[in-house]
């Protein structure tokens, strides 16, 4: 810890923390750690594009009105497909139809602001979840559209179907590996500037992971905090031999930074 922290109270202060989300997506992660006074270290590890074909989206907005079901598993895929309803001259109003179903908070929040309210919010945000609250209201024989990453875990798609669903699961955008602060990265980390380490989903701890060595990872981690935003993420890490040491019981961004703020909270009190 640097010395400014003993001159400010704000529970972060003279902690460094590295966000690994994309760029694009890191500034409320980074002001909500700011706030609590950590010196954020941005070095993405992801970069979230369109897929490598817009045709099954396409056809599948076309037949919108055969739909029984949306479900939308991120912020990105909302922003996506609002993106491609506008390219064809539609609006959110397409989806009158169907009922939505959104897996988080932020999901849900993301379609309010298109106008389009979620049907279906589960009480732990991740697949699993999102299954047991439709296992309630789906209907074998509907018809349910799953837009999301072009890779992803197959859990929603064998579970609807088990329920007789009929799943039109599309690509609405890819996630790609990026090294541009990776030198950056590993000289803070080669010098011990670094408290922690962020991963807000299972690929962004991937991409992290591949940018060293095994035994890079656990020479250069060794004293280093990992905070995963759920278990699916923090299995992930495990799985490269880092282990999660802060997770939150909320599987969201504010969540996430609020346990951070907690974890060195408390290592501060039991050390005072």
């Amino acid at each position: 810890m640097t010395a400014r922290a003993s001159i400010d109270a704000r529970p972060l202060a003279g902690r460094r923390v590295v966000i690994t989300r994309a760029a694009a997506q890191a500034s409320a992660f980074a002001q909500l750690l700011s706030a609590a006074g950590a010196d954020v270290f941005e070095a993405p590890t992801i970069a979230i594009g369109p897929p490598d074909s817009w045709g099954p989206l396409d056809a599948a907005l076309e037949r919108l009105g055969t739909f029984q079901w949306v479900v939308f598993t991120s912020v990105n895929g909302v922003a996506m497909v609002g993106a491609r309803l506008a390219d064809r001259g539609l609006g959110w109003t397409a989806l009158a139809g169907a009922r939505a179903a959104a897996i988080g908070p932020a999901t849900a929040a993301a379609l309010e602001a298109c106008g389009v309210r979620a049907d279906v919010v589960p009480e732990e945000y991740r697949a699993e979840g999102l299954v047991e609250r439709l296992r309630e209201l789906v209907r074998p024989g509907d018809a349910v559209l799953l837009p999301r990453a072009a890779q992803t875990r197959d859990v929603l798609v064998t579970e609807l179907a088990r329920l007789g669903a009929r799943v039109s699961e599309v690509p609405v955008y890819r996630t790609r590996p990026v090294a541009e602060a990776a030198a950056r990265l590993r000289a803070a980390l080669e010098r011990g500037e670094v408290d922690v380490v962020t991963f807000t989903s299972s690929s962004t701890a991937q991409s992290f992971a591949a940018l060293f060595s095994d035994e890079e990872r656990a020479r250069l981690l060794a004293g280093v905090t990992i905070a995963s935003i759920g278990p699916i993420t923090a299995a992930t890490a495990a799985s490269f031999g880092l282990a999660t040491r802060v997770m939150p019981d909320e599987y969201t961004i504010p969540a996430l930074a609020r346990a951070i703020v907690a974890h060195f909270s408390s290592r501060a009190e039991r050390s005072g």
